[in-house]
């Protein structure tokens, strides 16, 4: 499968499209980018560019691409951290449950609803 890396480079009217080995184009907006690379490279090569991987980078500047990048990895750590504590919670639960304690009483312990422990026992 052919894939084209492109640098997307924010400037005031849109985004100039840089496409390592092909060329540059420019696009109003990310959302129309990829098409706008699948038409540009078919427009210069005549290959069917329909199914081509197209991976966009963008450099927007002034330290922006650094904070959006670090963003990024915080909302990727807090979904894990909220994935591992799902995963320990259900774990509790289920010890909980075979150490003989009801529903009502692994609720107080882990200090959640009576209807989430049945959901962590569910899925446990």
């Amino acid at each position: 499968m052919t894939r084209y890396d492109v640098t997307a480079r924010h400037w005031k009217h849109g985004w100039e499209l840089h496409i390592d080995g092909v060329g540059v184009t420019q696009s109003r907006n990310l959302a129309e980018a990829q098409t706008v690379v699948r038409d540009y490279v078919e427009s210069l090569t005549g290959a069917d560019a329909s199914d081509a991987v197209v991976v966009i980078r963008t450099e927007v500047g002034d330290g922006l691409d650094e904070e959006a990048r670090a963003a990024r990895e915080a909302v990727a750590a807090a979904d894990k951290a909220t994935r591992d504590a799902a995963a320990r919670s259900r774990k509790v639960a289920r010890d909980l449950r075979q150490a003989g304690l009801s529903g009502r009483d692994i609720a107080a312990v882990l200090q959640v609803s009576a209807q989430r422990v049945s959901q962590l026992l569910k899925s446990a």
